[in-house]
């Protein structure tokens, strides 16, 4: 099994001022493909925040 090793200097949080971020693409699957949320329009924008996420449960064996 191969496993990676890393410093605990790479594992520090990077701090960043405001002038050093970007803005971040979300993207989502929309009737089968993949669309970016900045093509959405208002009611589409508002559809999206209001998804429910669940957890499907694992199947049980029947005994």
């Amino acid at each position: 099994m191969n496993t990676i090793q890393t410093s605990p200097a790479a594992q520090t949080a990077a701090t960043l001022s405001d002038d050093e971020r970007q803005p971040c693409e979300i993207w989502t699957r929309v009737m089968g493909y993949h669309r970016p949320m900045s093509s959405f329009n208002i009611g589409k924008k508002g559809e999206f925040h209001e998804r429910k996420y669940f957890t499907e449960q694992g199947a049980r064996l029947a005994a």
